[in-house]
């Protein structure tokens, strides 16, 4: 299986994301996966409004975000914002939906390692994901760990499972922590995957069908658990800087969030 060549990135409110379709995603981290071990991991970051706007007054997670292979419209606010700037991108590519077309289309010729969740989280999902597809799990671990001080450890235990693809859930450092490490990974693809492996093991389910074909599984969410409240703002923000256009930079950001 060769891997698929992706057309040329467009920018989105400040980042590159790559108009691709769910297939031809799937595809490509499924072959870069299968065929990329032996360098340093390509990052796959599925891109939404929250990370966008975070990103504005983080440096380091810019970073980490410029260095990805592959970036897709997770959030459907990706989407408007492409169409604000000019241009059109394929669709949302649901990082749940990237994640499960990958594992299955891998079956028992991928290497998994799930990284992340609460305790007991990362195996169960690890036996539903063997179960449904076959896939061939290399090894677990929970989120809790000290980034700094257990990071590299963790990275050497991935690479030294000879996994082809990571799954790393570990919420908002999830991208920061694998960019440090995808020299140290030995996988040929990593992605950071927020909730999906709690959706994998059955901790969460899936917002209703409806909320999916129109966008809105952020408002079902957030209506329903006043936990995620705090992320509206950042919704609201993300809004403004579409409207608005990215132009005037991060450092005007990282000013006024001083």
């Amino acid at each position: 299986m060769s891997v698929p060549p992706l057309p040329e990135p467009r920018v989105v409110v400040g980042h590159a994301v790559h108009p691709v379709d769910l297939d031809l995603a799937v595809r490509w981290t499924l072959a870069r996966s299968l065929h990329g071990a032996g360098g340093a991991s390509a990052l796959v970051v599925t891109l939404n409004p929250e990370i966008v706007v975070r990103a504005r007054r983080d440096a380091e997670l810019r970073a980490a975000l410029a260095l990805a292979e592959l970036t897709v419209a997770d959030g459907v606010g990706v989407v408007w914002a492409a169409r604000r700037g000019g241009f059109h991108l394929p669709g949302r590519v649901p990082g749940v939906e990237l994640v499960e077309g990958v594992l299955e289309r891998g079956g028992e010729a991928l290497r998994v390692y799930l990284l992340g969740g609460r305790s007991g989280v990362a195996e169960r999902a690890a036996a539903a994901a063997t179960a449904r597809w076959g896939v061939v799990i290399a090894g677990t671990r929970d989120g809790y760990f000290d980034r700094e001080r257990d990071g590299a450890r963790v990275a050497a235990d991935v690479a030294a499972s000879k996994a082809d693809l990571v799954l790393a859930g570990l919420g908002e450092g999830q991208e920061v922590f694998l960019s440090r490490h995808r020299q140290a990974l030995g996988a040929g693809v990593a992605i950071g995957v927020g909730g999906t492996l709690d959706v994998l093991a059955g901790v969460t389910t899936r917002t209703p069908a409806w909320t999916r074909r129109w966008g809105l599984e952020w408002a079902w969410r957030v209506g329903l658990d006043p936990a995620r409240w705090h992320r509206v703002p950042r919704l609201a923000r993300f809004a403004l800087l579409a409207l608005r256009g990215a132009g005037e930079g991060n450092a005007e950001d990282e000013r006024t969030s001083r």
